[in-house]
Formats: C-alpha cells, structure tokens, sequence
C-alpha cells in the first residue's frame, strides 16, 4: 500500500528526474553532417580540418556522412534524398548540380553550398547574396565566367602561337553556357578561334578528343566542374596523348597531370565552408548567413607536363605561379 507521503515523493522525484534524463539524451545527441561530395580529396581534408579547429572532431562530437555521384550526375537526387532519410542536421553540397539537388530534397534542412553556383540567384538556390532567406547559403561561384576567360589568356601566353582552342563543356551543368558566353568574349579579343565540344560523361571523353585531332587545335580549356574533376586523370591522360597543352580551373587536375589552371582556392574555399556549418550548429539560420563570392585565386603550374609537351612556361607566367609543380 502506497502511502499519500509516498506518492507525493514518488511524484517529485519523477518530476525532478524527468528533464535530467531529457538533458542527457540531448546532451548525448551528436550532430550529423550530410556531405554530398565530388571526391574525397584534399578539398574535403581541407574542410575537416577547419571544423576541427572550430572544435568539430568527427567521431567525437560530430558524424559526417559521406556520399559521393563518383562522377553520375544522375545519382545526385537519390543522394540527396538518402541524406534527408537520415534526418542529418546540413547538407553540405558541392556544385551547381549538388546544390539543386539537396535544395529539391529538402526545404527545411540547412544547406551549405560549396561553390555552389555562377548564378545561385538566378537559379532560384536564394534569395540574394547579402540575404539568402529559406535553406540555402554558404559559397557561391559567382566569379566564374570572367575567371575562365583570364584561363584562356594565360593559356594563350603559355602557347603563344595557338590559333586554334578546344572547349570542353557538360551542357548538363545549367551554368556552363556562362563560362562559354566568356569564354567568346575573351576568344575575340585573344585573335583566337574556339571549338566548342561536349561531354555529359565519361563515354564521350574520345570522341571529344578525336574531334580534337581531327580539326588539329593546338590546345584545351576543359570548363569547370564536377563531373570534370572526378575524372581529371582520364582527362588529364587523354590530353597527354593527345599531345595537348590543357588549362583547368581547379588545382586538383594539374596535380592530376594537368598543364595549368586558374581559378578559385577551392581549399580556401571549403575551408570557409566549415565556418557556416560551425555557425550553423550554434543556431544560426541559414537564410540570415551572406552567401560569400571566392576571394582567393590561383595560378598552379605543372612544369613535368609542360616538358613532356616541349612546352617552355615564359617568365612572365612563372613568377605569377602560386604553386608550381616539378
């Protein structure tokens, strides 16, 4: 028989205990970070570790799940749509098609977006860089197009009697025609001539290259992303025996063998990606975040491709190099 005194302590105590026990399953709750990813590379090391010096030790305080298209842009949806399953507490997405698809999947789960776009805002991702509103924020590309014309100059000054240059493009990236329009621009006023090629995938890298040799150009600007940069080494290899000098704009497919890029520290960049995740975590809403343009560039040089290509880099190039591979 339970007394009325012992009821009311039964009770007290159970009133007391209650929100301790809701405090600890809380407190034992760690934090999930969706990565949805190109590869897992230095770019990604270079994100891990700026979160660790924000204080997020994966494994401690902190999980991330990893998925990568390995190349397929067509799996993106379905990654995206796994990580919202998982009920992560961000998305971090890289690139245009990355974004799009995490911002298709979910409208409540904060998004960081990693390079996200040349044109985040007229592609419905945010409102405005200063104040995004909804889901998405974080990194955008904005800078891009102008920064692949500079590409084809240096390119023009490393290979200085070339009248003639292939473009490689994905017509599946929505933002490409961009970099194409400037890539026009700077052609003209270069006094060179484009041949303008596309690849959707892996399957039609040769016949891209064989439409090179048959119109004999005399080098390569391979336009910037993903699905690009997960292949860079079979690009890379069929520049090579192609015998064309090739210009990128991620330092990632010059250490892949390519001759040069210019374009954005995309290692900068995802290490500024941290910072949003961190913000984020502390209670931040993502539409309140500025989404921010890169603002730092780089000129990586690959002097071991450029001797297998004859090629002699000019003064005036090396000493504008950040990094200079040998």
């Amino acid at each position: 028989m339970i007394t009325r005194r012992a009821f009311v302590g039964t009770l007290a105590g159970g009133l007391l205990t209650e929100p301790l026990a809701v405090e600890a399953q809380q407190a034992e709750r760690v934090p999930r970070i969706g990565y949805r990813g190109t590869f897992a590379g230095p770019n990604f090391d270079a994100f891990r570790q700026a979160l660790r010096e924000l204080g997020w030790v994966e494994g401690q305080n902190i999980v991330i799940d990893y998925r990568s298209a390995e190349g397929r842009l067509d799996r993106l949806p379905d990654l995206a749509a796994e990580l919202v399953r998982l009920k992560v507490d961000i998305i971090v997405a890289e690139g245009t098609q990355g974004v799009a698809a995490a911002k298709n999947a979910t409208e409540t789960i904060p998004i960081v977006m990693i390079a996200g776009s040349a044109d985040p805002v007229g592609l419905g991702f945010i409102a405005s860089l200063a104040r995004p509103g909804g889901n998405v924020t974080g990194l955008s590309y904005s800078v891009g197009p102008e920064i692949a014309g500079k590409g084809l100059g240096l390119l023009r000054e490393i290979v200085p009697k070339v009248r003639r240059v292939a473009i490689l493009s994905n017509p599946a990236n929505p933002v490409q025609s961009l970099f194409i329009r400037e890539l026009k621009v700077a052609a003209r006023s270069l006094g060179v001539q484009l041949q303008l090629l596309e690849a959707r995938g892996p399957d039609e890298f040769d016949g891209a290259f064989a439409a090179m040799a048959k119109e004999r150009v005399g080098a390569l600007l391979v336009v910037d992303g993903s699905m690009f940069i997960f292949y860079r080494t079979r690009l890379a290899d069929l520049a090579a025996r192609s015998r064309l000098p090739a210009a990128y704009g991620n330092r990632a497919d010059v250490e892949a063998g390519g001759l040069m890029s210019y374009g954005p520290s995309l290692r900068d960049v995802f290490r500024r990606a941290a910072t949003y995740v961190d913000k984020i975590l502390k209670g931040a809403k993502p539409g309140d975040l500025p989404v921010e343009q890169p603002t730092k560039f780089e000129l990586v040089i690959n002097l071991k491709t450029a001797k297998a290509l004859g090629l002699t880099i000019p003064p005036s190039v090396l000493v504008r190099a950040d990094h200079i591979i040998e």
